[in-house]
């Protein structure tokens, strides 16, 4: 359990012990959170007093009484604030004016109570300020999650992008200089290569624009019925040349089936299945796309006879920027994006993505999408 320390700071040594029966051990608990806190709490007899134990950190909440010897609460307060200090205060006064409340709550004060306040009042404004306090904290928490979050993936997509054009770069260069002489016909492999870092590039930029679409909700999700083989005949058709250049067959076997989804993201799920298929083969291999029928859901399967994978490869997949390393795949490009964009498709649909591997012998892709066959 949670604990939250709350300092109260009153000149009364009987406000401070009953307040303390009250509130010490008091269960905060949020309503859409399973994590319950509980209040230790703690005292001081004047706001000096309370100001060295601030100062130690070791304080979440104040119940603190505005009249008190020498500095005053609202000072106090005013110190908090200056300070910058991640606390939350519920102000208790015997003078409950509106110029009192005002200046309280100008100086950050999250609650004003007015004695004499029954011990249900004192436990409801602590937990409201317990709980702004939370709420505060978690928001403060996904903020700095978010900034590390977007700072890795600039960082990555920096390096992605940077490589490809310094390659493309030194191409260009020896073009220039005729490094390699005056016939342009040597030049051949350097253009080729400086085509196909490009084309790394403009699917890199795609599959940025396709999961930033996803993830901001800002695509508009066209849902309608289709036939299932003609979605997967025009990937396949659109994938078909770069198997042929590997002598890789490609077969299909799929249910006479409609089904409900956005045209675009079923076509985004294969023609990643099918590229990657393709990309982690062997010469020669094969490729079968199959699918079944289950109720109204279907199964789709992408079967390779490719590299494989081994446990430990298989477990990073689906994740944004993640591409296997080992001998087999040093010299196959890739931005490893596909994979994370196929499961947060199919997370829209409710449905599943896994995969199972051999090392060396092939994989197996499944996507299951619940509730699309009509």
């Amino acid at each position: 359990m949670n604990a939250l320390r709350l300092l109260i700071v009153d000149d009364d040594p009987r406000m401070r012990e009953s307040c303390s029966l009250v509130l010490d051990g008091l269960r905060i608990q949020m309503p859409w959170l399973p994590d319950e806190y509980a209040l230790k709490v703690l005292f001081a007899g004047s706001a000096e007093e309370a100001k060295g134990i601030i100062e130690t950190g070791s304080v979440d909440l104040l119940l603190l009484d505005q009249r008190l010897p020498g500095m005053q609460g609202t000072d106090l307060l005013a110190y908090i604030v200056e300070k910058e200090l991640d606390l939350q205060t519920v102000m208790i006064t015997g003078n409950a004016s509106l110029d009192t409340a005002v200046n309280a709550t100008r100086n950050g004060a999250s609650e004003i109570l007015a004695k004499p306040f029954t011990p249900e009042e004192l436990r409801l404004s602590v937990t409201k300020a317990a709980r702004f306090l939370i709420l505060q904290r978690i928001a403060a928490k996904l903020d700095e999650e978010r900034k590390k979050t977007r700072f890795e993936f600039i960082s990555v997509l920096s390096h992605e992008l940077k490589s490809p054009l310094a390659a493309v770069t030194g191409y260009l260069d020896m073009l220039r200089n005729r490094t390699l002489g005056d016939d342009m016909a040597a030049y051949d492999a350097c253009v080729e290569r400086s085509l196909l870092r490009l084309e790394g590039m403009r699917r890199l930029i795609i599959d940025m624009l396709d999961l930033t679409r996803i993830e901001s909700g800002v695509k508009v999700r066209a849902i309608a019925e289709h036939t299932l083989a003609d979605i997967a005949a025009d990937m396949i058709d659109g994938v078909r040349a770069q198997a042929a250049k590997r002598g890789i067959t490609l077969t299909q076997d799929l249910p006479d089936v409609a089904v409900k989804v956005d045209r675009m993201e079923l076509e985004i799920v294969l023609n990643n299945l099918l590229t990657n298929a393709i990309k982690y083969n062997k010469e020669g291999g094969t490729v079968a796309l199959t699918g079944q029928r289950i109720g109204h859901a279907l199964k789709l399967q992408c079967r390779d006879t490719g590299i494989g994978m081994t446990p430990e490869e298989t477990e990073k997949l689906f994740k944004e920027f993640t591409r296997i390393r080992n001998e087999n795949t040093k010299n196959i490009l890739g931005n490893g994006l596909g994979l994370s964009i196929v499961k947060k498709i199919v997370a829209l649909y409710d449905g599943e993505v896994s995969v199972e591997s051999r090392y060396g012998e092939g994989s197996v892709f499944t996507v299951i999408l619940p509730g699309i066959v009509t």
